[in-house]
């Protein structure tokens, strides 16, 4: 008999179409993630900085790949991940991400994604404001745990990094920007690590000029923004 944690692993492959992903990346103290890092995995950092991410995504079409476009799903997401390392039995090293929540729109979404995936989904409150120049994310959760807003000017064009920005140029920036290759969970059932390889088509991040009103799970769980 399959065990519930054997579902969770991914077990098919999936596509989908992203149709806006807005990234937003931290430096934080690296001592401050040790607590979300699971054994078996290490901060991936960057001059003495740990980072974190939140991202915010309009899937299209979401299904598994040998189904056809008709038939998938379109929802939001928003997940908060951490840059990670797993460091293979052969010596070589993986970039990754550790996935610590992730909220949607889509009631479905919430419960087979937490039947098939780590990806710990959660039901919440979206709204998106679309313009040429502008694109709005409201996210409202139960409690308000992991209330969301933020606004992306997009007439800023291409934005510049931050002035406190732990990076020297986009260049150095972009290695953190995303998509990373690989997510990885601790399955405890086992002791052994969950990799999941992503491939992605035509991704082409750029920078953006944000404005960040809310970010209420970063806060909680890092101690700030």
């Amino acid at each position: 008999m399959l065990m519930r944690h054997t579902w969770q692993r991914h077990p098919f492959p999936v596509r989908a179409f992203f149709r806006h992903t807005l990234v937003l990346t931290y430096a934080v103290p690296e001592e401050s993630l040790l607590g979300l890092i699971p054994p078996g995995l290490l901060p991936d950092t960057h001059r003495g900085f740990g980072l974190v991410a939140i991202a915010m995504v309009q899937t299209k079409a979401l299904r598994p790949a040998c189904l056809p476009p008709l038939l998938g799903r379109d929802f939001f997401l928003s997940g908060y991940r951490v840059f990670a390392q797993y460091r293979m039995a052969n010596g070589h090293t993986l970039r990754g991400l550790r996935i610590l929540r992730s909220d949607t729109d889509n009631r479905l979404m919430q419960v087979m994604g937490n039947l098939l995936t780590h990806y710990n989904y959660q039901k919440a409150l979206v709204t998106v404001r679309e313009g040429p120049e502008r694109l709005e994310f409201g996210v409202r959760t139960p409690n308000g745990v992991a209330d969301l807003r933020v606004l992306a000017d997009l007439s800023v064009h291409p934005a510049s990094l931050p002035v406190d920005s732990p990076f020297k140029n986009p260049t150095e920036a972009r290695r953190f920007a995303g998509p990373m290759p690989f997510t990885f969970d601790y399955e405890a059932e086992t002791h052994s690590m969950i990799v999941i390889e992503g491939v992605r088509e035509e991704w082409k991040p750029q920078l953006v000029a944000v404005e960040v009103w809310r970010t209420l799970f970063l806060s909680s769980h890092i101690g700030g923004e």
